[in-house]
């Protein structure tokens, strides 16, 4: 198997397939993903770089959010890993990769049972916060026609467990984002969530004290 190969063609399988997708998980997301999962990796005893780096790649492909199940997943990813003449073990890495890591809500609670799997998922989750998450959070609340914020939803924000709000865009920061930093696996991951969380909370206070007319 060759490693380098394996790495360059799901590298354009994948940006074929999420090139301008419009949701916040375009190929963009897939590149900082794999960038912060590598970064990780390489400081975390007993990861293999390989079967990181390709479950970064195929995290998102054939997601459910896009309306395909873990069957679709899984024989997308076998039938392009085994025509790349990836091994038995490392299919089954990646797709264990690419169906457990969601967030789904809140409600996946599955302990993921090997070291790639926790830095693939912390590396997802570090693009959810912070400035780009910031970013990618307002793409994806313009995408779906939601209200930037209504001051009556402070009401209801932080108690949405089910991931199904359809309150403001703020909300979401209440419902998930700054939940993240306390669920992350590794303590690379735990340290760069600490600072996105900050930025978080620093742009959370500025946007009210403006909402309001403070500033």
């Amino acid at each position: 198997m060759d490693k380098e190969r394996v790495l360059e063609k799901t590298n354009q399988f994948v940006k074929d397939k999420l090139e301008g997708e419009g949701s916040g998980h375009d190929w963009w997301h897939i590149v900082r993903v794999r960038n912060n999962a590598l970064d990780i990796a390489r400081q975390t005893d007993g990861a293999d770089c390989f079967i990181v780096e390709l479950g970064a790649l195929l995290h998102d492909i054939a997601d459910h959010k896009f309306g395909y199940t873990d069957e679709d997943r899984r024989r997308i990813i076998s039938e392009l890993l085994i025509d790349l003449e990836v091994s038995n073990e490392v299919i089954e890495e990646v797709i264990y990769i690419a169906n457990h890591i969601s967030y789904k809500g809140g409600t996946n609670k599955h302990t993921l049972s090997t070291i790639e799997a926790k830095i693939v998922q912390d590396a997802d989750r570090l693009d959810a916060i912070g400035a780009l998450g910031i970013a990618r959070t307002f793409a994806y609340g313009g995408h779906v026609n939601r209200p930037i914020y209504h001051p009556a939803s402070d009401e209801e924000a932080g108690k949405v467990t089910d991931g199904s709000s359809e309150n403001d865009t703020i909300s979401h920061f209440y419902d998930k984002l700054l939940l993240l930093k306390d669920l992350m696996n590794t303590e690379i991951g735990a340290q760069k969530a600490q600072k996105r969380h900050d930025t978080m909370v620093e742009f959370l206070d500025h946007f009210y004290a403006e909402w309001n007319g403070e500033n």
